[in-house]
């Protein structure tokens, strides 16, 4: 994971060093993700969530492309 300033910085990192531009997480998408992933792990019965559970996490914060979907390779 790497962190930009805008966009427009990561569009040029990609550029220069011949990367292709991969999903972009906001900090607030980023600081939600984390707070649902880890809500429960101090917990004694502290599991990780289902692909169905993930799959809401994600679009509830607004991530919905294929690469979010924690099925997407079994398809």
């Amino acid at each position: 994971m790497l962190f930009f300033r805008s966009e427009e910085t990561l569009r040029a990192w990609c550029g220069q060093h011949g990367y292709p531009m991969g999903p972009i997480v906001t900090l607030h998408q980023l600081w939600g993700l984390a707070k649902a992933w880890y809500a429960t792990r101090l917990k004694e019965e502290a599991r990780r969530p289902e692909p169905d559970e993930i799959r809401e996490i994600f679009k509830g914060l607004g991530l919905k492309e294929d690469f979010w979907n924690p099925k997407a390779d079994l398809v």
